[in-house]
């Protein structure tokens, strides 16, 4: 239990503080918060909000598009390492019935809130639409927290929650590249990212490794790291972002293509491992020197972004809110089922189908992802501030979870 409150003791509680900061100082003093969030830090910079064909570097745009950067590359590690080795939490038969519920806690969500949209009539719809990935978003820190005390740290279905999240998460990057854009695309400038990131890969993984082919001591892949550390990647890195700035694509996903390409351990221990510190390959070097950055960032994101008024409270709100705390317990015991049973998937020993739909109440809690979904779906105005109250609300999840543990007799199983 150490490990995942101080994990989120790390991530999320500056997360928390400098939300609740923003509603205050919004609701107390609404001009100079807005004036905060938009302050323009370089007229005619080189990176920055376009507009009158020249592009402005404002204190929102530094946070929420580059800085955030940073959060997803450490996502996009998790992710990346869950698909990729051998023994990785998203691979084989026992990620199978999670995968598809996953689907399920992404479909049900956007169809209650598409659907309700639609019962409130076409202005409302019209309006609306462009957030359905909103309720989609699951925080697997906060998630994973309220899930362990829920079923206890034994639990099989606090494994179940976790891939569950992970999967979620990688959902969630693909929907934010494709449909969100930050701008009219212009998809030649990839070429500059995937060039960098192949580049990289070559001359300082591929080729070292190439060398010492046959040679137990990887002389020239030691003399590499030695000289360069994580340096060359940095750099690629950067490239990177500025090619998804220029494409189109949201450039807070930027670093994605790199992190794929940084040499990796053959194993991993998963994100809320101790042992996850021992792991001295150049991938896990570079995630815990971004942990101190990454808590500031998630600082700033919260007060940047939830500064909302709470007469902004409107449709939005109520249906980001009914996609997360209805629509994701309702799509992933759905799926669950039909994995489990119809499939034949099967359920991981120790659970019950009807764990399923406590995992998906405390899977509605969407906050992080669901607060920077509402930044990008919306203009900045009446609308995407009800989106984001919506998000901040979804924390009225985690009760939720443990009253319907209750009800359906969760029986807490500690390691």
């Amino acid at each position: 239990m150490y490990r995942v409150w101080n994990f989120v003791t790390n991530y999320s509680l500056l997360l928390i503080f400098g939300a609740t900061t923003a509603l205050i100082w919004a609701n107390t003093s609404p001009e100079t918060y807005h004036y905060f969030v938009d302050f323009e830090i370089w007229e005619n910079a080189p990176i920055g909000h376009l507009h009158d064909g020249h592009r402005t570097l404002t204190l929102h745009y530094l946070v929420n598009d580059v800085l955030m950067a940073l959060f997803f590359a450490i996502a996009a590690k998790e992710v990346w390492e869950a698909v990729i080795l051998k023994n990785g939490s998203l691979r084989g038969k026992k990620a199978a019935t999670p995968l598809v519920a996953t689907a399920g806690g992404m479909f049900g969500p956007i169809a209650v809130y598409l659907g309700l949209a639609m019962v409130m009539g076409s202005d409302t719809f019209n309006a609306v639409a462009n957030g359905w990935a909103i309720p989609t978003a699951t925080d697997i820190a906060f998630s994973y927290l309220i899930g362990r005390l829920v079923f206890g740290a034994g639990h099989p279905a606090v494994r179940f929650l976790l891939l569950l999240a992970i999967a979620d998460d990688a959902a969630g990057l693909i929907i934010l590249a494709i449909f969100y854009p930050s701008g009219d695309l212009a998809p030649v400038w990839l070429l500059l990212s995937v060039g960098a990131a192949a580049l990289v890969f070559v001359l300082f993984n591929w080729l070292p490794r190439r060398i010492d082919r046959g040679n137990q001591e990887r002389p020239c892949s030691t003399k590499m790291r030695r000289a360069f550390g994580g340096l060359p990647y940095i750099v690629a890195g950067c490239a990177s972002w500025y090619g998804f700035m220029r494409s189109g694509l949201h450039p807070a996903l930027g670093l994605l293509p790199v992190v794929v390409v940084i040499p990796h351990a053959d194993r991993a221990f998963g994100i809320f491992s101790e042992a996850e510190k021992y792991l001295h390959d150049l991938l896990n070097v570079l995630e815990h020197a971004l942990k101190h950055p990454v808590e500031i960032v998630l600082f700033f994101f919260g007060l940047l972004n939830a500064g909302v008024e709470f007469s902004a409270i409107g449709d939005a709100t109520w249906l980001v809110l009914a996609g997360l705390i209805i629509g994701k317990p309702v799509g992933i015991f759905i799926f669950g089922w039909i994995a489990a049973r119809p499939m034949r998937l099967g359920l991981p020993q120790g659970m019950r189908i009807m764990d399923l739909v406590v995992i998906g109440c405390v899977a509605a809690i969407g906050f992080t992802v669901s607060l920077f979904v509402a930044s990008v779906a919306f203009d900045t105005g009446p609308v995407q501030d009800a989106a984001k109250m919506g998000a901040l609300f979804s924390f009225a999840a985690a009760g939720i979870s443990f009253v319907v543990g209750k009800m359906l007799r969760v029986e807490k199983q500690e390691l």
